[in-house]
């Protein structure tokens, strides 16, 4: 496994002062943010100007690093919504015109990935009501969003697999996929396509109550990407709203917040010796939300936390006589 770094940590910043940033810590492959109107990326000159790819990626080999995946949760969420004025500020408009915005950016990001011969593209898939959870009072409110999902993702995974590139799917609150069940349906609804997978965010799993230990058993060989990210279940805020209070992230009497890696209540060694035992071997992309503290403390911090977890090569096994059997 490779430590990774997620560039929208310092979305304010040109990719080459986020690399300095990162090789200053040890940080080895960068996650882009790919998002349409990003300032750090454009998908379209990547496309469609002559050497910008190799541009890239040669300025991040000088540094020692390579790109993990392109991400794009923003655009990405429209495919299924909501379509409400919720998502105004991504896309202004109709449905119609929502969903075309976001499969159409989101198919740029995919272009992009190809030309940068970057593996996994990250992101949301969105949902129409998550309230429909909860069986009332449309009881069968979820299984129509179901159909509508397999309609809509279904062609797009094809032009993935056109391309070469696989599809990370974040379990998310407020999204279609946000536990083990949904995951597992979601590769039910489109028939096991090859290219559709996961971003395995550990934070949004225990803001549910999952177990992260067990989405990774159950779903290993769908895990395509990880954010290194953690979340703290406040427990003495739980008794007075529950985990799914709503409002603002700082909140003092908030149950679950947001956390950098190693302060929170996600079992970090765990989590890397299971995506091991799965063979999982690609990145840990450290993604900061953490409220309590600036992205520069979670930098420092993150960095060493992470590197004497990091599991380097499976076991070899033991050669000596009495674990081989001598028939062999």
């Amino acid at each position: 496994m490779k430590l990774g770094f997620f560039a929208a940590n310092y979305a304010h910043l040109p990719l080459e002062e986020v690399a300095k940033i990162m090789v200053q810590h040890g940080y080895e492959m960068m996650e882009i943010p790919a998002y349409s109107g990003c300032e750090q990326f454009n998908c379209d000159e990547i496309i469609n100007q002559p050497g910008k790819a190799a541009e890239l990626k040669k300025m991040l080999a000088g540094y020692g690093i390579e790109i993990s995946a392109l991400s794009n949760h923003a655009d990405s969420l429209l495919i299924l919504g909501p379509h409400t004025e919720d998502t105004d500020n991504l896309c202004p408009g109709t449905k119609e015109e929502k969903v075309k915005y976001g499969i159409e950016n989101l198919l740029k990001t995919v272009q992009a990935a190809n030309a940068l011969e970057v593996p996994v593209v990250n992101g949301f898939v969105g949902v129409t009501n998550w309230g429909r959870y909860f069986p009332f009072p449309c009881a069968d409110g979820w299984a129509k969003m179901e159909q509508e999902f397999a309609e809509v993702v279904g062609p797009l995974m094809d032009k993935f697999k056109e391309y070469g590139v696989k599809f990370a799917v974040e379990p998310h609150p407020n999204n279609m996929i946000y536990d083990i069940h949904t995951a597992k349906r979601s590769i039910e609804l489109l028939d096991g396509h090859p290219n559709f997978g996961f971003n395995l965010d550990p934070a949004n799993l225990i803001y549910l109550g999952l177990r992260v230990e067990n989405f990774i058993d159950e779903l290993g060989d769908r895990i395509f990407h990880v954010h290194a990210k953690d979340g703290e279940i406040v427990e003495h805020n739980i008794q007075r709203g529950g985990i799914l209070m709503q409002g603002d992230w700082q909140r003092i009497d908030r149950a679950f917040r947001f956390r950098i890696p190693g302060w929170g209540s996600v079992p970090w060694k765990k989590v890397i010796t299971e995506l091991s035992m799965v063979g999982y071997d690609y990145v840990l992309s450290y993604e900061h939300e953490d409220v309590t503290m600036s992205v520069g403390d979670g930098v420092e911090k993150v960095a060493p936390f992470l590197k004497s977890l990091i599991i380097k090569a499976p076991y070899e096994g033991r050669r000596d006589k009495i674990f081989n059997n001598p028939r062999d």
